[in-house]
């Protein structure tokens, strides 16, 4: 159980270093753009709000990586408290902004963390 949770914590880190990737470099560019359902303009215009909220997952999987390298008495700590940061996140994200976020980042968090709190 213990793999699967930090399989879990992986992937949910990956996922993040992706939005940072999406947000940061790719937003004006085609494939950003499409995925986000924006014009060329609109992408222009929110381009640095989206590089912001870039560094902010970046730093969601910064801490979701230490957790799954730091020392057991900080691990599970770490663990819950990026995994909480994520899920919140998701949250406030679908209720703000679109439903999908629910699924694209809080369903893994929630996943991850379930398995995190099962495998102590």
């Amino acid at each position: 159980m213990h793999a699967l949770a930090q399989i879990a914590v992986g992937l949910v880190a990956a996922l993040h270093v992706w939005f940072l990737v999406l947000e940061t470099f790719l937003w004006t560019k085609p494939f950003g753009r499409r995925t986000f359902g924006l014009s060329a303009e609109r992408a222009q215009q929110t381009r640095a709000l989206a590089a912001n909220q870039g560094l902010y997952n970046g730093f969601l999987a910064a801490g979701l990586v230490w957790s799954l390298v730091a020392p057991e008495g900080l691990a599970l700590p770490l663990k819950l408290f990026f995994l909480g940061c994520v899920l919140v996140a998701g949250v406030f994200g679908a209720a703000t902004v679109g439903r999908k976020i629910l699924f694209v980042q809080a369903l893994p968090a929630a996943v991850a963390l379930a398995l995190v709190l099962a495998s102590r």
